[in-house]
């Protein structure tokens, strides 16, 4: 299942907070902003809630499903293919530490739209070559949500893989704002994902324009 890469693409990633002693604060809340990053025409939500139990998570993910279906937003699950496919997500991200890309692609066929995140040029093509659609490539910029995992690539190295990788779609991760996503955009990369950047459902459309470069012609 290919992206459409006509546009930049916007992956918007929840926060990964609901847990099942809050769940129905937590559902709402994240069913909200997938409504708004429907309106605002972002291109792929993944749901990277991995404190809900299977059951919770699978529920969350049915009814964010029925919000995006008809609309040309893509909804992906954090490691859970099996709930994916089975709560009718459009596919999965894997992370360094889920199966491999091969293996899922080879389990759930080839309409399952599979990324995997990435932080290295090795690992983005492991990805390409297990049959992922796209890699998630970072941290490009300083953030605390990832630095457990060192030091940023930078844009170099964004610039570099992306080049090496082209056409394989990276999407730029990590300190990612309305301020930076150009820069991300102009060094190769496919699009721009954030967690904080594409949380604020009330500036969400500001935001997705901008990202895209489209801010005044509307």
């Amino acid at each position: 299942m290919p992206l459409d890469q006509q546009a930049p693409i916007i992956y918007q990633i929840t926060s990964g907070e609901a847990t099942n002693q809050t769940l129905a604060i937590d559902t709402a809340r994240i069913l909200r902003l997938v409504a708004a990053a429907v309106a605002a025409r972002v291109s792929l939500i993944q749901l990277r809630e991995k404190n809900l139990s299977a059951h919770a998570l699978y529920e969350l993910t049915e009814r964010a499903a029925g919000i995006i279906a008809g609309s040309a937003t893509r909804l992906l699950v954090n490691d859970r293919a099996d709930i994916a496919r089975a709560a009718g997500a459009d596919g999965v991200h894997l992370t360094t530490r889920s199966l491999d890309a091969g293996l899922v692609r080879r389990a759930f066929g080839e309409d399952f739209l599979i990324g995997v995140s990435a932080h290295t040029l090795a690992e983005a093509e492991a990805a390409r070559a297990g049959g992922a659609d796209f890699a998630v490539f970072g941290p490009i910029f300083a953030t605390p949500s990832k630095a457990g995992y060192g030091a940023p690539v930078g844009i170099e190295k964004l610039r570099a893989a992306s080049q090496t990788l082209n056409p394989f779609p990276l999407v730029a991760l990590g300190g990612i704002t309305r301020e930076n996503a150009a820069e991300a955009l102009k060094a190769g990369a496919s699009g721009v994902a954030a967690i904080r950047a594409l949380s604020d459902q009330q500036n969400l459309e500001e935001t997705v324009r901008i990202m895209r470069g489209e801010a005044g012609m509307l």
